[in-house]
């Protein structure tokens, strides 16, 4: 499991997130992100965010992109959420893998997602899109799988 380091996201993220999920909304974007939906840990309420999931090997990923994230600590508190793409809903159970789990899915990562590469490298978190780099996270940024519900 991740440890509790915290990267602040840019300033403009949480504007351009309200713009993706408005987006997602309009049921236009077949592909890509999706809207992530969670109970906040402190507010009880519902906490969306959009996310871009990948998939190996028949199963639904996801990375944190930002060690500490708001909805990473809301899904490490309550890992039931639901996947929103346009009007259809999906309810799933968050599973945080551990590092030796997260290592190959990390390293996969660059080539499965590369919309995140750049996103993790304005974060400092690698330098681009190599997969030891991206291994090398694991146990840093959290890695869930999808599982339905």
């Amino acid at each position: 499991m991740a440890n509790s380091e915290r990267i602040r996201p840019p300033w403009w993220l949480k504007y351009v997130n309200k713009v993706m999920i408005a987006i997602n909304k309009t049921g236009l974007l077949k592909d890509g992100p999706v809207v992530l939906t969670v109970t906040g840990r402190k507010s009880g309420q519902p906490r969306s965010t959009p996310i871009t999931p990948f998939e190996v090997d028949g199963a639904s990923y996801v990375v944190g992109g930002l060690p500490g994230s708001d909805w990473v600590r809301n899904v490490q508190a309550n890992p039931e959420a639901v996947l929103v793409r346009g009007k259809v809903r999906r309810p799933v159970r968050m599973v945080e893998l551990s590092a030796d789990e997260a290592r190959p899915l990390l390293r996969q990562f660059p080539m499965l997602v590369p919309s995140g590469v750049g996103f993790m490298k304005n974060a400092g978190l690698v330098t681009g899109p190599h997969p030891e780099e991206f291994e090398a996270l694991a146990g840093r940024c959290s890695v869930f799988r999808f599982d339905s519900v």
